[in-house]
């Protein structure tokens, strides 16, 4: 399944846009020879960068940095399992490196091997290809994305190349051509509920009881109770954005699968804006908070939206099995 995505954002002043890179390496002296080529050029160029990489990698790097004031460390761990929370958080630390419209360079490596499901896969890769459309106005932000392909199946690779406008190869940078740019993204299509899983048709004033039922299902699945409020936050904005953008009924299903609880709302509705959900909210913002939200409580949440086969939202979370 795919979804019809909006044209392309534009580029900032004079043609310049957001430089996006993928660093395929194998081991960790090709690993730090092409991060640490990446910091030495933004360092000489008076850029500040900021470095999300697993914690083996970390250590690599600080040894071989010292303490350069003008590269920090963050833990994109503390943004949680969703990948829906990652383009906010990047937002926000470049932002904080960049004061004075300082140019900034990110280096962000995803702990792909420990990916909890291929959901969850699947939504760290479209992250990658987000990005682009996320930070496409940012001409003083670039982000260089190594890869361990050690190992790795060549598709998985050619999946990465897809979302990143620029790889990087001995030093340089060139254009890839298998970039996605102008066409529709590839989604995986989403795997069939589990059986046994419980549906409910519901329409306008079914509120109530779309929160008592996915409740009682998650209980019985074994979310957590302390997360259970979280959840029934989640699904009311989700079933109230259905029923009201999505001609006013729709269908709810839920269904348990392997250590994970599942709900699914089904709709008639379109979401037009691929960015839905996953950049903060402003004050004074009137709507568009309901997936940021969902984003922000769940553990993952996966979208599908078109216009002639309407929208599917799934939510994620957790149990304690």
């Amino acid at each position: 399944m795919t979804t019809t995505l909006l044209p392309p954002t534009p580029p900032g002043p004079e043609g310049a846009s957001f430089r996006h890179e993928l660093y395929p390496y194998r081991g960790d002296e090709e690993f730090l020879s092409g991060t640490l080529a990446f910091i030495h050029e933004a360092l000489d160029g008076g850029e500040a960068v900021v470095v999300a990489v697993p914690s083996d990698k970390t250590s690599l790097l600080r040894d071989e940095l010292g303490g350069e004031a003008a590269v920090t460390f963050v833990d994109t761990t503390t943004a949680g399992p969703n990948p829906g929370r990652l383009v906010a958080a990047w937002a926000s630390w470049m932002k904080e490196r960049g004061e004075g419209n300082r140019p900034v360079r990110g280096i962000g490596e995803t702990a792909w091997r420990q990916a909890r499901n291929p959901a969850h896969l699947g939504e760290l890769r479209y992250h990658e290809w987000l990005l682009n459309r996320a930070f496409a106005r940012s001409s003083t932000w670039s982000m260089l994305c190594p890869y361990d392909d050690a190992g790795q199946d060549p598709e998985a690779l050619a999946a990465m190349s897809r979302c990143h406008p620029l790889i990087r190869q001995g030093g340089q940078h060139t254009t890839n051509d298998g970039y996605l740019a102008d066409v529709d993204y590839p989604f995986e299509v989403l795997a069939a509920p589990c059986d046994p899983f419980q549906e409910l048709s519901y329409t306008r004033g079914d509120l109530a009881t779309i929160r008592a039922k996915v409740s009682q299902c998650a209980s019985d699945a074994g979310v957590p109770e302390d997360r259970l409020a979280q959840l029934a936050v989640a699904v009311t904005e989700i079933a109230t954005n259905s029923i009201r953008h999505g001609g006013g009924h729709g269908t709810l299903r839920t269904w348990t699968q392997g250590a994970t609880f599942l709900c699914e709302f089904r709709d008639d509705g379109h979401i037009s804006d691929v960015m839905a959900g996953r950049t903060r909210p402003t004050e004074g913002q009137i709507g568009g908070r309901g997936l940021w939200l969902a984003h922000q409580l769940c553990d993952l949440v996966e979208i599908r939206s078109t216009h002639d086969q309407g929208t599917t939202v799934r939510l994620h979370m957790d149990t304690d099995r």
